[in-house]
């Protein structure tokens, strides 16, 4: 009875079904492509059509950021009339203004016929968003990426997962995985996510995230903004960037939807369509928790240094933690978030601080070119890796650990006591990622040469610099100082 009610589970679930839709959308164009039919194939002559498929679309800053930095390099290591980039945006409204030139779809909720029918419009996929192969978020949307580098690999046309992190998988989507990104190219940007990878047959290299070539505003405008929110211009900013850790995954729920729609309950937990947000009360205990310590140890510190607590979301999501974060706090900290912000202002934000304790790994990356001072409160393995990566291990927390707000004030001291030395050594440490980012374009050209050999790139020296999107002030001093 049980193995029988396991089966009915795995029959209904709707990630099963959207994995095994895509499975059979991928085997027919593959029979398509095999009968010579529905075919876009490349031409010498002809610019390369990519298609991007990621997360853009929710006002998440560090997917806008990563996305508009690949962009940048694309252009430039392939030629800015080679190339003509179609993106896949969740929301078209909360992605214009950004991505000059790129033509931009709108994803619909259930992707598998539009994928089926979009991709092969081009000559290849990229896939784009940094949790690319994990069940941590949302199932459907590594289903989603995976299963568009399928459509392009079954027909033998480009097929790469760029600046990728893979973790925990769940099994259907570690399986689907493993069989539908086989003939993929995956550049990763730590070597424990080329670890997962490679153990499911999957050929990788290494590389980084891609946003760390990414200019703000200028400092002035950060700074501009900051006193409009009340910031004296004198006193030292302590950035906090919270999220709810214990929301996820989003999983789809037909019966939550149903409630919802008819009775209006499940609102709070809503993502969109049939999919919801994890809640529980061992969740809001959990989140309470994490919030509590938090402001208890900022409370402390900003009271010993006298800094001044800013607090911001990084995505639209991180609204509802921030204001729960400044309500324990108890005075009104400046907030900035990604739905009033665009990604140009938010992180010239965070370069005017000095100090920062982070649950978002993007605004770690985007920070560090401007040498603020990073600890990070993690939920999954990007930070951890970014950290240990770095360097600086002992900078780490877990957002579900005891005594959190203790250990934080610990180590909000100790960023504050050795800030000199964590500043030197991030400045010595983003030349070495601006250099992976290189050679990760080097790498890019290089499958783009395998699959496409007719197609005549820039000619250009094998040097890593010269597969770099152009670079702003800030960070072209800090590669000459310490490249």
């Amino acid at each position: 009875m049980v193995a029988l009610l396991d089966r009915v589970s795995r029959a209904l679930d709707p990630d099963r079904g959207l994995q095994l839709a895509m499975s059979g959308l991928i085997e027919a164009q593959g029979t398509r492509y095999a009968l010579g039919t529905d075919r876009a194939a490349w031409c010498p002559g002809q610019p390369l059509k990519l298609l991007l498929a990621g997360y853009v679309g929710t006002r998440n800053t560090g997917a806008d950021v990563r996305v508009e930095e690949m962009i940048r390099q694309f252009r430039r290591i392939l030629g800015d009339d080679q190339v003509e980039l179609t993106l896949l945006t969740v929301d078209p409204a909360l992605s214009a203004g950004y991505f000059r030139a790129v033509r931009q779809v709108q994803l619909p909720t259930v992707f598998p016929k539009f994928l089926y029918d979009e991709c092969p419009r081009h000559h290849g996929v990229v896939a784009c968003e940094g949790s690319m192969f994990k069940s941590k978020f949302a199932t459907a949307l590594s289903t989603m990426m995976a299963g568009a580098l399928g459509l392009a690999a079954v027909e033998g046309k480009l097929s790469v997962g760029y600046g990728a992190e893979a973790g925990e998988m769940v099994e259907g989507l570690r399986e689907f995985v493993r069989r539908q990104c086989k003939n993929s190219f995956v550049i990763c940007r730590n070597e424990p996510s080329r670890r997962v990878l490679e153990a499911l047959g999957i050929r990788t290299a290494g590389g980084t995230d891609t946003a760390w070539t990414f200019e703000p505003s200028a400092r002035e405008r950060g700074a501009n903004l900051l006193e409009k929110a009340g910031w004296d211009g004198r006193s030292e900013l302590l950035a906090i960037c919270p999220i709810n850790p214990f929301m996820w995954p989003t999983k789809p729920d037909v019966m939550k939807f149903l409630a919802l729609r008819f009775a209006g309950q499940y609102r709070e937990q809503h993502y969109k369509s049939i999919y919801f947000h994890h809640d529980s009360p061992e969740a809001r205990l959990q989140l309470d928790a994490y919030l509590g310590a938090i402001a208890a140890a900022v409370g402390v510190f900003a009271k010993e240094r006298g800094v001044v607590p800013v607090l911001v979301g990084m995505e639209r999501l991180d609204r509802k933690a921030c204001a729960l974060l400044r309500e324990r706090l108890g005075f009104r900290a400046p907030m900035f978030v990604s739905d009033e912000y665009d990604m140009y202002d938010l992180v010239s934000v965070l370069r005017n601080c000095s100090l920062m304790v982070t649950s978002r790994y993007h605004a770690m990356v985007t920070s560090m070119p401007g040498l603020v001072a990073s600890a990070g409160i993690t939920m999954d393995e990007r930070i951890h890796n970014l950290l240990h990566d770095r360097g600086h291990p002992e900078l780490l927390l877990r957002t579900g650990e005891e005594g959190l707000g203790e250990k934080l004030i610990e180590t909000l001291r100790r960023l504050d006591r050795e800030r000199a030395r964590y500043r030197e050594e991030i400045a010595r440490f983003v030349p070495t990622q601006l250099r992976l980012m290189g050679q990760m374009g080097m790498a890019f050209c290089d499958e783009v040469s395998r699959v496409y050999p007719d197609f005549e790139l820039p000619a250009r020296t094998r040097a890593w610099p010269d597969y770099l999107p152009s670079l702003g002030s800030s960070m072209s001093g800090l590669l000459e100082q310490w490249g």
